[in-house]
């Protein structure tokens, strides 16, 4: 608190002179505006419009660093914005200032009234001032960290360009690491149980040669018959894993049979009355999944629970259970590989995990693509 209290006071009282800088700045702009009636003022315009960028960027490195208020950098190419931040920031800087320096300066004379000769019931009322100034600073400077966060940041559109971007780039990785994963398990357990198959029934075709080696050949033959029973048990995992079968009836029978093959006790609750659509729902389940598996392997859960329903036009899945919580998502995690999927189609994870429990997951998806 201390330590937030000294950053905005020193910021608050450093705004007439941010703000002061900015409108220099900006009469210069104007002076280039006026030149451009001669060639000479558009190359003026045109620097002064880009040296803005550096002038936000300033702006906002001290936003982050003594406001608080973290400010993506500017993603287009145009200054405009900067500009019109040193323009309009000059009410709220003389707010913030008035403010801290009432307070703060006001505050610290009222305390020493009486080395001034003056009552000494001024002493609590500088006090309470003091007390009450890093809330009426923080207070102060919201307007100022509004106006930072709008107009130094990106624009929307920017914004959502660089967010489709990003899940466009991991929608490419999740789907190469899923081609990696289909292609390691048939080579390491599928191909090697066919290739075991065939040797088999090669030996088996060489008994049948000999009459006295029959009983050789029934045993080669039952191991044949059990290696393809596991093949296709393995295959049948795969394609689980791929598109589980039971999403063909709907995400609900397929959420509910994922509730009732499950090692934990687990109450399901629906209320979909729009099907969603397959990619939807294919990532919906998979994230129930994943939350189920993490509650029976690390959570030591006892019982949990699944519930999903419509609201309006978006689909909320939560998982809770009672496990010991303390669950995040780290690098490398589960839960961390669930929020890049939910985030491709632009969708949230919240995670809700004290320790001790209970751990309570939401996914929040749209029911359409």
């Amino acid at each position: 608190m201390a330590k937030r209290a000294s950053r905005e006071l020193a910021y608050a009282l450093a705004l007439p002179l941010l703000a002061g800088a900015g409108l220099a700045y900006l009469l210069i702009v104007l002076l280039g505006v006026v030149a451009t009636a001669n060639l000479v003022g558009v190359p003026l315009l045109a620097l002064c419009v880009r040296g803005a960028r550096g002038l936000g960027a300033v702006n906002r490195a001290l936003a982050g660093a003594l406001a608080g208020v973290r400010v993506p950098a500017l993603a287009d190419v145009a200054g405009w914005r900067a500009l019109a931040h040193s323009l309009l920031r000059l009410p709220a800087a003389l707010l913030g200032f008035g403010v801290a320096a009432g307070l703060w300066g006001g505050g610290l004379a009222l305390l020493a009234a009486p080395l001034w000769r003056q009552p000494a019931l001024l002493s609590p009322v500088g006090a309470a001032m003091l007390v009450l100034a890093p809330w009426a600073v923080h207070l102060a400077l919201a307007p100022e960290r509004w106006i930072a966060f709008t107009l130094l940041g990106p624009a929307p559109s920017a914004a959502r360009i660089q967010a489709l971007e990003r899940t466009r780039a991991l929608a490419v990785g999740d789907a190469a690491a899923e081609l990696r994963r289909i292609e390691r398990d048939l080579h390491d357990g599928t191909s090697a149980r066919l290739v075991a198959l065939a040797m088999s029934l090669d030996m088996i075709r060489d008994e049948l040669g000999h009459p006295d080696r029959l009983g050789h050949a029934r045993a080669l033959a039952d191991s044949a018959h059990h290696n393809a029973k596991e093949t296709l048990t393995e295959l049948r995992d795969l394609i689980r894993g791929i598109h589980p079968p039971a999403l063909d009836k709907g995400l609900e029978t397929a959420l509910a049979t994922l509730a009732a093959r499950s090692p934990l006790p687990v109450t399901f609750a629906a209320d979909l009355p729009v099907r969603p659509s397959p990619a939807i729902e294919s990532i919906a389940y998979f994230c129930a999944a994943e939350l189920l598996a993490n509650a029976t392997k690390h959570s030591g859960a006892r019982q949990a629970t699944i519930d999903v329903h419509t609201r309006g036009q978006r689909l909320d899945l939560r998982v809770r259970d009672d496990g010991s919580g303390g669950a995040t998502a780290g690098a490398g995690s589960g839960l961390r590989g669930l929020q890049e999927r939910v985030r491709i189609v632009d969708g949230t994870l919240d995670i809700r995990s004290p320790a001790g429990g209970p751990t309570v997951v939401t996914v929040d998806l749209p029911l359409h693509l």
